[in-house]
């Protein structure tokens, strides 16, 4: 037996073997993209590459998975970095500390080739660059819409993102994708209208909505890779 084997059983051999070749980007390791980058270590992917400019601190206590009171102050970069490193020591890991912006967006692709990219920004300037980036280099991208002040995972699915409703998010970026000439784009959205609050403008979140995304994400690259 090995690590892998469960997933030889419904994956097969040919398609761990691609898991093992595939170099997959994480954009982004909050709510959203700390499950995504678990779920892709542990399918076993050859190379993660993975973006955060943040550090931890209380607030993200609620929902992101690699959050503890030990880790507040500390990078999520190095945390999630130390997290993939113990469930697969064998993984070659490029981490970036730092935003992803006009000046820097090529950085974070000429060392090595990326297969697959799993947007899970929140800024929606650094979202246009990243998918704008993608589509003009071939590299296949997915991203995730609002996950923020919903209650219902049931709610999630992925679809172009012309065919999303109930999501500010996408419907700004969708505007702002067109007017670039991107017909179509991969995400994950909830058909869910987020609640609004009276008292604050604070997007409110909990564990299990940012986390049923993030694993969506994840479910859809990898399956994308074995071409199920």
């Amino acid at each position: 037996m090995n690590p892998w084997s469960r997933l030889e059983i419904i994956y097969g051999i040919e398609n761990v073997k691609r898991f093992k070749e595939a170099n997959v980007m994480i954009a982004g390791l909050g709510g959203v993209g700390s499950y995504s980058a678990e779920a892709i270590c542990r399918s076993f992917v050859g190379k993660m590459t993975i973006v955060d400019f943040d550090t931890y601190d209380i607030t993200n206590l609620n929902r992101q998975l690699h959050s503890t009171v030990e880790n507040i102050g500390r990078s999520k970069v190095d945390v999630v970095e130390e997290n993939i490193l113990s469930i697969n020591p064998n993984i070659a890991i490029r981490k970036y500390n730092s935003k992803i912006d006009e000046k820097n967006i090529d950085n974070f692709f000429k060392d090595d080739k990326v297969d697959y990219v799993i947007d899970a920004i929140d800024d929606v300037n650094a979202k246009i660059l990243l998918i704008e980036f993608c589509m003009r280099n071939n590299i296949k991208i997915i991203s995730c819409m609002g996950t923020g002040n919903r209650t219902n995972p049931q709610s999630f699915r992925i679809a172009d993102i012309h065919k999303t409703i109930n999501c500010p998010l996408a419907k700004k970026l969708r505007k702002e994708l067109k007017s670039r000439g991107i017909k179509k784009h991969k995400v994950v959205f909830s058909e869910e209208l987020p609640r609004k609050s009276v008292e604050t403008n604070i997007i409110g979140s909990n564990s299990f909505v940012p986390s049923s995304a993030g694993l969506l994400l994840a479910s859809y690259v990898i399956n994308d890779i074995a071409k199920l």
